[in-house]
């Protein structure tokens, strides 16, 4: 077979020193991500921060989102929960929206005595054209006066501020299967369990029900009243969501999806490590295919169980750790575990953050322990985005607005590559193409000091060598057909800052989190451009051939 590689105009490529070869089918099954794939899950607590109020609201957040949502046609739905929301009291007389009190025996990073006040739900105001799933509490709701009357207390006023098809779903309670164990405080005896569960989360939504009828008619009818549940931690915790869904979760039929919480490890888990753990595609299949499992299992007991999502998720839990949680590879991370998902059923994922949290996308305000800023997880918020967006301009008679089916294409010599195909209406769009390999450029990895250029290796790269269907032969007026190549890149995959997909920066002190192209990222016109060569056997199928350095991504898109 002749084949043409991929010409990639890049700066500094450097030899090859591997190569690949994937095959790539024209047209895949039809199994599409939902709207808004990647969405997020801001804790409880700081969604004031994120969010901002009447008066002052967040317009770095909201540009942040502005973006996600122009790239794929709707904006991130915000899950506002966690584990603050199960600690949460109302209190009608606070002149401010949240009084938290830190206890750091219990956790340093989000308070675990918490008051909120009235214009706690001005935050619902700030971000436009958005679908938000507002948290109520469970854990003390559900076994203390104080609880319940919060419960009592705050539904009319969620249901009003989330009035006029802001809402999208509630939640009643966060990782209730850790209640009876949780390192922050159990609120459940050590005999807690399903039933006992199911039966104080039925007794919560359907007074949450009788209260909306009374205050919200129109957020209590069919079609806009429902539940993300059961949303347990994991799936290796004392309480199992078969058994929940078994003893009767879903009796009244409120449930819209099927959402669980999901951490590759914790922050402080022996062992850890960003090569290791984070940019191992191994660790996070096996991962997400743990959910999957249970998923099944919860489909034996319902054949009509809801869609699935991940409903809060991140790299590490206890909020990330620095240098690791924080990083480029991170974000590689973050891509690569996002497009698994999605390759397996996962119809949306909210990426959990909070202030101060080592892995959010993006710090929202300044504090006395982060500068605000866009994060290098946000950056591959933006590339899985830009994978999964409508196509900019199809040869097919599929609409440009259809969703994304994502394919794995799996690479069995290393843990350390991964790769996608993205089809929209069947038919194939666009590949990714991730490098995990780590390669680092500062001191001890840790994203801050750089290694002076004398201790500086060349950067290793690998060959993605794709067999393409014969329809790729196509000639465009006569000339190679063309795809486009963007880059998600930075110096290092320990580097915290420095971050460009396709040479875009999102930077707050650029324009506060909109894009701005960089002078300084070589390229040839809009993005880099590669050519599918011509086979002469093999079927006549094509080629196509593209670099993709360690520890970056690469997007291949075909016009």
């Amino acid at each position: 077979m002749k084949r043409i590689l991929g010409l990639i105009v890049y700066a500094s490529v450097p030899a090859v020193t591997n190569a690949v070869q994937i095959s790539v089918d024209e047209t895949g099954p039809s199994n599409p991500v939902f709207d808004a794939y990647v969405s997020y899950s801001i804790e409880f607590s700081s969604f004031p921060d994120y969010a901002g109020n009447n008066s002052r609201p967040n317009t770095f957040s909201e540009n942040l989102l502005d973006n996600l949502g122009k790239i794929t046609g709707t904006k991130p739905y915000i899950r506002v929960g966690g584990n603050t929301q199960d600690y949460a009291l109302y209190n009608a007389s606070l002149p401010y929206s949240l009084n938290g009190t830190i206890d750091p025996k219990r956790s340093s990073d989000y308070p675990t005595t918490i008051f909120i006040g009235p214009s706690f739900f001005e935050s619902y105001n700030s971000f436009k054209n958005t679908g938000f799933i507002h948290g109520f509490n469970l854990g003390l709701g559900g076994n203390r006066t104080s609880g319940w009357q919060t419960l009592l207390d705050t539904v009319p006023l969620a249901c009003k501020a989330l009035g006029g098809g802001k809402l999208f779903a509630w939640t009643y309670g966060n990782e209730p299967d850790l209640f009876s164990t949780s390192a922050q405080g159990p609120v459940r005896p050590p005999s807690w369990n399903e039933a006992e569960y199911v039966d104080q989360w039925l007794n919560g939504t359907r007074k949450i029900h009788e209260l909306l009828e009374r205050n919200c008619p129109g957020l209590a009818k069919n079609g806009t009243y429902g539940y993300i549940a059961p949303s347990f931690a994991g799936v290796g915790n004392k309480l199992k969501a078969p058994k929940a869904w078994g003893e009767g979760l879903n009796e009244d039929n409120n449930i819209k999806l099927f959402a669980t919480h999901n951490y590759i490890s914790g922050a402080t888990s022996p062992g850890v490590t960003l090569q290791g753990t984070l940019m191992n595609h191994s660790m996070t299949k096996a991962s997400v295919d743990a959910h999957i499992v249970e998923y099944n299992q919860v489909k034996a007991i319902d054949a009509a169980a809801p869609p699935l999502i991940f409903g809060e998720t991140n790299s590490l839990y206890n909020q990330g750790r620095p240098g690791l949680s924080n990083t480029f590879g991170a974000a590689l991370w973050g891509v690569d575990f996002n497009l698994y998902s999605a390759s397996v059923g996962f119809k949306r994922v909210h990426m959990h953050m909070g202030t101060n949290y080592r892995y959010a996308s993006w710090q929202p305000i300044a504090t006395n322990k982060a500068t605000i800023g866009t994060k290098a997880p946000y950056y591959g918020n933006i590339a899985v985005a830009s994978f999964l967006a409508p196509p900019p301009s199809s040869p097919y008679d599929s609409p440009t607005t259809s969703l994304a089916t994502v394919k794995h294409l799996p690479i069995s010599s290393t843990p350390f590559l991964s790769a996608y195909a993205a089809y929209h209406s069947s038919n194939l769009t666009r590949l990714i193409l991730i490098n995990l390999q780590s390669y680092n450029t500062t001191a001890s990895g840790e994203g801050l000091a750089p290694l002076p250029p004398s201790s500086l290796t060349p950067r290793p790269s690998v060959t993605f060598n794709f067999t393409l269907p014969a329809a790729y032969l196509l000639k465009d007026g006569g000339k190679e057909k063309q795809v486009v190549v963007k880059r998600l890149m930075a110096n290092g995959s320990d580097a915290i800052t420095g971050i460009t997909w396709d040479g875009w920066s999102y930077n707050w002190e650029l324009d506060e989190g909109r894009p701005v192209r960089l002078a300084n990222v070589t390229r040839t016109s809009e993005s880099e451009r590669a050519w599918v060569g011509e086979g002469t056997s093999d079927g006549g199928k094509a080629g196509l051939g593209v670099v993709v350095e360690a520890g970056s991504a690469a997007l291949v898109e075909f016009v």
